[in-house]
């Protein structure tokens, strides 16, 4: 079975967000974390399969879509939950949400490594708790949290964890995870994963491991976020879940979530039933094309002069550190070049940009071609 990933889909003119952004002007969008890639076949079938039904009502509890996800997680992860631990939710974002106001109270807070994807921050502003942050530190070509860094003043009630890690691209190892269960442990957490990334591994030998599977006391003090959307292109469909092993922490989010976070849409379930259950081959498929185009764009960033970037073991998005260049505002800079990146800023450190190359190779090619002349005008 072949698939083309280099087939160009004009999403210029459509509802794309990310597309929208720029459609009256000659910059590449190149930011938000979709993929211009169609999204499998079978998610496209199962779709127009239930659309033909013709009837639109009430969704039942989608036991197929959680039984679908117990048996990948088990082959994939060897990680063995239960059906009752499935909270399906409408976005990973309202999870985030729902896990800061569930399980932290006034004058309480969060505690998160930074830079890292927007609405872990603003989930606490948003809930008006507080944030203490740790920085992310440069080791050995990854990017690692310095927990030693973080100063706690005993509020703190929720570990904000991204696995693999967004911007930046790690995949933690077991030690690295176990480090951060015993702070975890020695602080009283909860710890909230968001492993959204958790099947877009590009760097071959690595393993993602969920943290809930850990052992026993991770798993009872963890709410863990996974959805397809990121993998199978199906982000505008909105289907997710959150884990959560234990019981009291499962229903204290559910009566959170009671009366202000709706159900899934019906389409979004079939679709995440059929990219998990069928999905496979072309994911596989992607994550050569993905391979590809993530060592590019790092031969290229590394060989200008006033740009570095760590080669991301995972995900679809380049952390690029920008500093070199002695720039105000990189973002804004590389706008006036036609490329649009997502701003360093909303994850923490505004001197980096974060590329998004998950899009045809022609679009890279051209991408990293008007970074060059963005490059050579700077010097």
């Amino acid at each position: 079975m072949t698939f083309d990933f280099d087939q160009g889909i004009d999403r210029r003119h459509s509802d794309s967000l990310k597309w929208h952004k720029y459609r009256d002007s000659d910059v590449l969008p190149l930011w938000v974390a979709d993929t211009d890639f169609r999204s499998p076949a079978c998610v496209i079938e199962a779709i127009q399969k239930r659309v033909a039904h013709g009837v639109f009502g009430y969704g039942a509890p989608p036991a197929g879509l959680i039984n679908t996800l117990v048996s990948r997680l088990a082959t994939r992860y060897q990680w063995h939950i239960q059906p009752e631990w499935v909270v399906v939710l409408p976005g990973v974002v309202s999870g985030l949400n729902l896990a800061v106001r569930a399980f932290t109270e006034a004058g309480q807070g969060t505690v998160a490594p930074t830079p890292i994807y927007p609405p872990f921050r603003s989930a606490a502003r948003l809930a008006n708790r507080t944030q203490v942050n740790f920085p992310m530190q440069h080791v050995e070509n990854r990017w690692l949290p310095d927990l030693d860094a973080a100063e706690l003043n005993g509020n703190a009630r929720l570990l904000m964890l991204c696995n693999p890690h967004n911007p930046g691209g790690t995949v933690y190892t077991r030690a690295e995870l176990e480090t951060q269960l015993a702070f975890a442990q020695q602080h009283d957490l909860l710890v909230c994963s968001d492993e959204i990334h958790c099947d877009l591994l590009l760097t071959p030998g690595i393993t993602h491991i969920p943290f809930a599977s850990l052992n026993d006391d991770a798993a009872q003090r963890s709410i863990t976020l996974l959805s397809p959307s990121k993998t199978f292109n199906i982000a505008g469909l909105g289907a997710s879940v959150a884990i959560i092993p234990n019981a009291a922490l499962r229903k204290r989010f559910s009566q959170v979530r009671e009366g202000i976070v709706p159900s899934v849409d019906i389409l979004a379930l079939v679709a995440a039933e059929a990219a998990w259950r069928d999905g496979d081959p072309w994911l596989e498929a992607q994550l050569t094309y993905l391979r590809a185009n993530r060592d590019a764009l790092c031969a290229t960033i590394n060989s200008l002069p006033g740009l570095q970037m760590v080669c991301p073991a995972a995900t679809y998005l380049g952390w690029i550190d920008a500093s070199g260049l002695n720039l105000a505002n990189p973002t804004h800079y590389f706008e006036t070049h036609g490329l649009g990146f997502s701003p360093g800023r909303d994850f923490g450190n505004d001197q980096f940009v974060r590329f998004n190359f998950g899009c045809t190779r022609a679009t890279l090619d051209e991408a990293l071609m008007r970074l060059h002349r963005a490059v050579e005008a700077c010097h």
